[in-house]
C-alpha cells in the first residue's frame, strides 16, 4: 500500500477544488440557491459493492458510468444520479468530483436545525467504508487535513456544523457509522487549527 505520503496532499481551494485532490467531474451537480451559502460539512460512507473496497465503482457511480451488468446490486440503483464532493478512499487518495461552490447531490431528503434541503447549504465527503467496518488512519490524516483546508475557505464550517449524514436524515440513513470515531476526528482537527 502506498504510504500516505506519496498520495495527494490536500492543500488550499482554488476556484471551488481542493489542490492536491484528483478531479473526475460528475454530472450529478447543479448550482446552488442564491441563499446557499456554505456552512455545513456532512460525512458519509460509502462502499461498492457493499462492504467492498478499492474496486473504482464508486467513481463510476458518481459519473454515471457504472455498469449495472458487474455485479447483482448495481442493478438496484442503476439510474441513480448521485454524488458529493469530495471522496477519500481507504488508502487517503482524495477524489473531488464536484467544485464547492456548485451543489453535489448527496444528503436526499436532509433537514439539520429546522433547515432543509442540506445539499444547497452543505458540502458532502464520503469516506470509503461501512457502518461498522473501522475507518483507516490514512482516512483520518487526509480528513482532517481537508476538513482543516475547508475551513481555511468557508469559515463558517465550525466543528459544530460538521455532522454525519444519520444526523441530517435521521431515521433514514446511518452514516459514518458506528465505526466512525468522532471523538478521534474531533481531537485530531482541533489539533491543527
Amino acid at each position: 500500500m502506498e504510504q500516505l505520503d506519496q498520495l495527494n496532499q490536500p492543500g488550499p481551494i482554488d476556484e471551488g477544488v481542493l489542490a492536491g485532490a484528483v478531479y473526475v467531474p460528475s454530472p450529478n451537480c447543479n448550482d446552488r440557491p442564491a441563499d446557499g451559502a456554505v456552512d455545513l460539512l456532512v460525512l458519509h460512507n460509502i462502499s461498492l459493492p457493499p462492504g467492498q473496497f478499492g474496486s473504482g465503482c464508486v467513481t463510476d457511480f458518481f459519473t454515471n458510468t457504472l455498469d449495472p451488468a458487474r455485479h447483482p446490486y448495481f442493478e438496484t440503483i442503476a439510474g441513480l444520479q448521485v454524488s458529493a464532493h469530495l471522496l477519500i478512499e481507504r488508502d487517503g487518495r482524495v477524489i473531488q468530483f464536484v467544485p464547492f461552490h456548485r451543489r453535489a447531490w448527496h444528503a436526499g431528503v436532509s433537514c439539520w436545525q429546522g433547515r432543509e434541503q442540506c445539499n444547497d447549504y452543505s458540502i458532502g465527503i464520503e469516506l470509503e467504508g461501512t457502518d461498522d467496518t473501522p475507518y483507516t488512519d490514512a482516512q483520518y490524516s487526509q480528513l482532517v487535513r481537508v476538513v482543516h483546508s475547508l475551513q481555511q475557505a468557508y469559515p463558517a464550517l465550525t466543528a459544530e456544523r460538521i455532522v454525519g449524514h444519520s444526523d441530517i436524515a435521521a431515521g433514514r440513513k446511518t452514516d459514518p457509522g458506528t465505526a466512525f470515531d468522532w471523538r478521534r476526528f474531533r481531537g485530531e482537527l482541533e489539533a491543527v487549527t
